[in-house]
């Protein structure tokens, strides 16, 4: 039971709504596994005013390990991107290279839609 309704505080910075503790220091979100652990591969322009977007959904990881991992593809890729709803989004028609970079690390994965 949440003891206090304070989202942010000047001498922590954002607060986690479940747990209270700073957003460096949450436990409650760091054990949570997002992917299913079927890699998928895709190229999206739907709502993106024609511009590409390379999507890798299903990575079996936690949200601060898919924000790293994020980091890495972006600069190995040498683009921009970003990590929205447990899916990694990276700038371009990047997906051969990422598949490359995703079974360095160790997972399989596969091209999905057309």
């Amino acid at each position: 039971m949440k003891n206090r309704n304070i989202v942010y505080s000047t001498d922590q910075g954002r607060l986690c709504p479940d747990c209270e503790q700073p957003t460096s220091e949450c436990q409650c979100q760091s054990t949570e596994v997002i992917g299913d652990g079927n890699v998928k591969i895709a190229l999206e322009t739907k709502g993106r005013k024609g511009k590409g977007v390379t999507t890798v959904k299903g990575l079996p990881l936690n949200e601060s390990e898919l924000k790293s991992l994020a980091k890495k593809l972006k600069a190995q890729c040498g683009t921009g991107g970003s990590v929205k709803e447990g899916q990694i989004e990276i700038q371009g028609d990047n997906r051969q290279k990422l598949k490359t970079l995703l079974e360095k690390e160790g997972y399989s994965s596969k091209f999905v839609g057309g």
